[in-house]
């Protein structure tokens, strides 16, 4: 789904740029007050500490599991776009700018989406699959039972529907800005008909990330936040709620993520480092769709296409299998780095923003 530099033309290319920096200008100020981590009793003071590793780690793993493209038709594959992942995960604008960061990352160290396209990217691969995303999932898990089997539920239908939005929004961008003259119709149809498949994969993927982390830490989800089963008692053959004892649950901040940032860490490093070796070999939706349309007549090669890890390899390395795998680990190490730092500085600027509030200087006479 990355858009090299020429699908789209500068104008476009442009505006669609200058909204991509806007929605990464307020998803920046949304993620201070998700990374804040408040609504866990105890945990107020503690989000850094937990959050800012764990968005990093959403990011990597992101950037890993894009590594594995899955066949989906004859010919073409698909990979994750992460925007549904993210933001239940960790909240909308924190997942806004893990997928960015990712995007950014790929494009800049491996050749894999444009330059003048990222704008065009970021819109369509992060803003508009984490926004239809979580709209969705929220409102499913608002009629649904409020249990995990729900959260897990709602995530895979937020997912499948997020892939097919992306496509039908990176359809208006040709619309409008296009550089070859083909049938917009067609060119519809096969994005959509195609990312649908694609999605039935991304749902896949997030259902299960989100059911294996909500079975072990609830806590550590921003869509699973305040789910709380009440005890059941059974009176005279009936099941009903047990009374409220106004008991605190343990603080959530007293229970460190270490393990489960270990466990994702290496996980992501398998999948980008060993498994990625057996991904399909296809091209993805985008891809396939240009070709057989015509979309690619003006594709313009990647201003990094000879970079040392250009095409997921790092150069000189003449075993195919070392090469992608160390490119991959190489990924993944830089972007749980650059994801965490931009984090830890998000949550930094708003203890700041809370220090000066409460400081005597700041308060009025």
């Amino acid at each position: 789904m990355h858009a090299p530099d020429g699908f789209i033309d500068a104008p476009i290319s442009a505006a669609a740029g200058l909204l991509a920096a806007g929605a990464i200008a307020v998803s920046l100020r949304g993620a201070r007050r998700e990374l804040d981590d408040t609504s866990s009793p105890g945990a107020a003071g503690a989000g850094a500490e937990r959050t800012a590793p764990l968005a990093g780690l959403v990011a990597a793993f992101i950037f890993a599991v894009q590594m594995l493209n899955f066949p989906v038709a004859a010919g073409t594959s698909g990979h994750l776009l992460g925007g549904a992942l993210a933001a239940i995960l960790v909240g909308p604008y924190t997942g806004v700018l893990c997928v960015s960061v990712v995007l950014l990352m790929q494009a800049v160290l491996f050749a894999d989406g444009g330059l003048t396209a990222l704008g065009v990217n970021i819109t369509t691969m992060a803003i508009t699959t984490t926004l239809v995303a979580y709209a969705l999932f929220r409102g499913l898990v608002k009629v649904l039972p409020r249990t995990r089997r729900s959260v897990t539920a709602a995530s895979f239908v937020a997912a499948l529907v997020s892939v097919p939005a992306s496509a039908v929004v990176f359809t208006l961008l040709f619309a409008v800005g296009g550089t070859t003259d083909v049938s917009l119709g067609k060119v519809a149809g096969a994005m959509v008909g195609v990312h649908v498949l694609i999605g039935l994969g991304e749902a896949v993927i997030t259902a299960l990330t989100v059911g294996a982390v909500v079975a072990v830490r609830p806590d550590l989800v921003h869509g699973a936040r305040g789910l709380r089963q009440k005890l059941k008692l059974r009176v005279d053959g009936e099941l009903v709620d047990a009374p409220d004892t106004g008991a605190e649950p343990v603080p959530a901040a007293a229970r460190s993520p270490r393990r489960v940032w270990i466990a994702g860490l290496v996980t992501s490093l398998v999948l980008a480092g060993f498994v990625s070796f057996y991904a399909s070999a296809d091209p993805d939706g985008l891809e396939k769709v240009a070709a057989d349309h015509g979309i690619d007549e003006k594709a313009e090669e990647h201003a990094t296409a000879d970079s040392p890890l250009a095409d997921y390899g790092v150069k000189d390395v003449e075993d195919a299998r070392l090469s992608g795998g160390l490119a991959g680990v190489i990924g993944v190490g830089v972007t749980v780095v650059a994801g965490t730092g931009v984090f830890w500085a998000v949550r930094r600027r708003r203890t700041e923003e809370e220090a000066e509030a409460t400081s005597p200087a700041g308060t009025s006479v």
